[in-house]
């Protein structure tokens, strides 16, 4: 890849920032520390929207669904109850993945294949809607919605 670590982080923040726009209604989520290694860079997006165990099922549906219409490869999935997961990678070699953690949080992580050492700068889209965490702690997940959030079945999200 002839591109340096700035370069892959921006690419890497293009999938979050399309990701996140995907996911209808719309979630509110703040950015986690961005990590670097030798030639790669990871990107994190702690989802602040609760996604009811009821939910997460449809959560993962339409990100799968989006990733899949992307051109992503879908590489893995955990299928455990509480702390379902999937994974995928683009044609690139660009990983992402997606984590439900406690309470109900989404975890979104996308990672670089190896680029030309670089400074990589901080994202430059803000977090949407609510408080940006990133450089601390972040918090269990503290914004209800009426889809997202809720306790029994109802029928499916609205089209994107």
């Amino acid at each position: 890849m002839n591109i340096d670590m700035q370069q892959a982080a921006e690419k890497a923040d293009a999938m979050l920032d399309a990701t996140m726009g995907a996911v209808v209604p719309e979630i509110q989520w703040t950015h986690r520390a961005t990590t670097t290694g030798t030639c790669d860079v990871s990107r994190y997006r702690a989802v602040m929207t609760v996604i009811s165990e009821e939910r997460r099922g449809s959560f993962l549906g339409v990100t799968e669904r989006f990733w899949k219409e992307s051109g992503y490869k879908i590489t893995g999935r955990n299928e455990d109850r509480e702390h379902p997961a999937i994974f995928a990678v683009s044609r690139e070699g660009f990983t992402i993945n997606l984590v439900i953690g406690d309470k109900g949080q989404a975890f979104f992580h996308a990672s670089t294949p190896c680029a030309r050492k670089s400074e990589v700068a901080e994202p430059v889209v803000r977090s949407n809607g609510g408080p940006d965490y990133s450089g601390g702690p972040i918090p269990y997940p503290n914004v209800r919605s009426d889809f997202w959030s809720a306790a029994s079945p109802a029928p499916p999200a609205p089209p994107r």
